[in-house]
């Protein structure tokens, strides 16, 4: 297997420049796609740098641990920032948005993320974009845990930067991402003397040496092995079909929720409205009395390869988390996840109900 990965021939850039436009048709955005070889905080924060500056003022929304990265690198880039931040277990809504803007006319660049895989919800993004557009502000999207589990579509949206991820609901490698960008934020970077330039995080750079040349000389070596496995996860959702591939996701956050429910011993969804709830994964809050660090340690302990994970930082003691996206969003992975807690919750001395849980998981996902 392994002379497999090696001694390839050169990507052309003819062959870079095509999964570029399979990145645009599963985006179904007219835009500019640039595919950044590296993990998707390499356009998330090039995105920032190249299109914030002293002069802006941007709302920055958080209902995650990734919102507040955002708002650190705004702050650095010299911007003033508007922190528009809500509880972890729910969404922000379009009214919130909207009056953020509202008392603050001034704001001119707006920051979201739209499914927030570290704490298990979503955001409506076509009901904020309409808002954010008739303001008049930049639209700055992270779409990285979203992308495949449910729609993303910047241009319906309004989105001027729409930053997605192969690692998650995509199922695949972490090494290489993409941005859409519209013109709006073009002509953004080209008036920001602060824009990255010959820099690794230089979105100008890729458009001026890659798309304004007709993609036919690539401004570096690409990541070889991650853009080959890009092409592959996109090739590979569109075999099965978009629509299918989101509808795998949401019966995997159904089932699970159903599941952990009906499984009993204290355990309750993290994400309170199931309607502000991401497909890509599903968090929990951990009975009363345990720590959600400690469940998932002994859940682990029986099967490694379960997607569970506690949730990062304070919320390890609270927070639970099942990665039920890309190669996991699957009947069989729901099942074994509860199996595993009702398991490491019994043996707290906890009273579950493991079979009620797995029927209401079937029942759930048909």
């Amino acid at each position: 297997m392994t002379h497999l990965l090696l001694d390839l021939p050169p990507l052309s850039p003819a062959r870079f420049a095509s999964i570029e436009d399979r990145v645009a048709r599963l985006l179904n955005t007219r835009q500019d796609v640039v595919i950044m070889q590296g993990e998707a905080l390499l356009p998330l924060e090039g995105a920032i740098r190249g299109t914030a500056g002293p002069g802006t003022t941007a709302l920055n929304v958080i209902t995650g641990p990734y919102g507040q990265t955002f708002g650190d690198w705004l702050r650095d880039c010299g911007a003033t920032v508007i922190d528009l931040t809500v509880p972890f277990h729910t969404a922000v809504t379009a009214g919130q948005v909207r009056d953020a803007l509202a008392e603050h006319p001034q704001i001119d660049f707006v920051s979201l993320v739209h499914a927030e895989a570290a704490t298990g919800n979503t955001n409506p993004v076509a009901e904020i974009g309409e808002v954010v557009r008739a303001h008049g502000a930049l639209f700055h999207l992270d779409a990285v845990a979203s992308i495949g589990a449910e729609p993303v579509l910047p241009d319906t949206w309004g989105v001027d930067l729409c930053v997605i991820g192969a690692q998650k609901a995509m199922g695949g490698p972490a090494g290489v991402s993409a941005v859409s960008v519209s013109e709006r934020a073009w002509a953004r970077m080209a008036a920001n003397p602060r824009a990255p330039r010959r820099s690794y995080l230089s979105l100008l750079d890729w458009k001026e040496r890659w798309i304004d040349g007709g993609r036919k000389a690539l401004p570096h070596a690409p990541a070889q092995l991650e853009m080959l496995a890009l092409e592959a996860c996109v090739q590979r959702i569109d075999a099965a079909g978009p629509r299918a591939v989101m509808a795998r996701h949401a019966a995997a956050a159904a089932s699970t929720r159903a599941g952990a429910l009906a499984l009993g011993g204290g355990l309750e969804p993290y994400v309170r409205d199931a309607a502000e709830a991401a497909p890509v994964a599903t968090t929990l809050r951990a009975p009363s009395g345990t720590v959600a660090a400690d469940l998932v340690a002994r859940a682990l302990s029986a099967d490694p390869a379960l997607p569970l994970a506690a949730g990062g930082g304070a919320l390890a003691a609270e927070m639970i988390r099942v990665n039920h996206y890309g190669p996991e969003a699957t009947p069989g992975a729901v099942r074994a996840s509860l199996v595993a807690l009702g398991a490491a919750l019994a043996e707290k001395g906890l009273d579950v109900d493991a079979a009620g849980a797995l029927r209401a998981a079937e029942a759930a996902w048909r």
